[in-house]
């Protein structure tokens, strides 16, 4: 694949459409490519917003239905009660918050929001990679922010969720900067509720686990 085409195929990577070679030619380049890896950053709302509309919409929707003349005022309305609940659920958290150490190099903070969403945070005691994730429960599973810390970069990285079952879902991936501990931000979604879920692990692309963050 020519550098041309790996820059054209930042939007299909970051949206999850490039087939598994393909994908792994595109990680190999976004370790040399900083304009890329910023972009791929940048296609992260976009991305989430089209997958929860995926999970969202019934397989018998047209992907081109149109919304009728009510909708945008039932949308802004629920808008504005969830952030009335938000807002109730950091309330709740500030109350019940409870701080804990489990088992491995990573030290962890459990603040439960309400019965709708927790919060974990962990720091890796051998890679020296902090995150926190809050997962708020939806309709079609969980609802995940992520916030990490690693300075270790460059690298590829990812957030896979595992659930009790054992089967696995990858949340969200990034470019991790080169020497740059800047705490970056995503966003994402899982099919698994939050109960649903063991553990998160942060790994890098070739399956290295660097932090993992556990309720129990």
């Amino acid at each position: 694949m020519r550098s041309l085409e790996r820059h054209r195929d930042v939007g299909a990577y970051a949206l999850g459409v490039l087939d598994e070679a393909d994908a792994f030619r595109f990680e190999d380049h976004l370790m040399e490519c900083t304009s890329c890896a910023a972009h791929v950053t940048e296609f992260g709302p976009a991305s989430r917003q089209m997958m929860l509309y995926r999970r969202a919409t019934p397989r018998s929707v047209h992907p081109m239905a149109q919304p009728g003349p009510r909708m945008l005022d039932r949308l802004l309305g629920e808008v504005a009660s969830r952030h009335r609940a938000g807002r109730r659920r950091f309330l709740y958290a500030v109350a019940a918050s409870v701080v804990f150490a489990v088992g491995g190099p990573a030290v962890a903070t459990l603040a439960a929001h309400g019965d709708s969403a927790v919060q974990l945070t962990a720091t890796d005691a051998k890679s020296g990679v902090w995150a926190q994730v809050t997962a708020a429960n939806e309709n079609y599973g969980s609802d995940v922010s992520l916030k990490i810390k690693d300075g270790a970069g460059p690298r590829s990285c990812r957030l896979v969720v595992v659930g009790r079952d054992g089967s696995e879902q990858t949340v969200t991936s990034w470019m991790v900067p080169e020497h740059d501990a800047t705490m970056i931000t995503m966003e994402g979604g899982a099919a698994m509720h939050p109960t649903e879920i063991d553990h998160y692990d942060v790994r890098t692309a070739d399956g290295q686990q660097l932090v993992r963050l556990t309720s129990h």
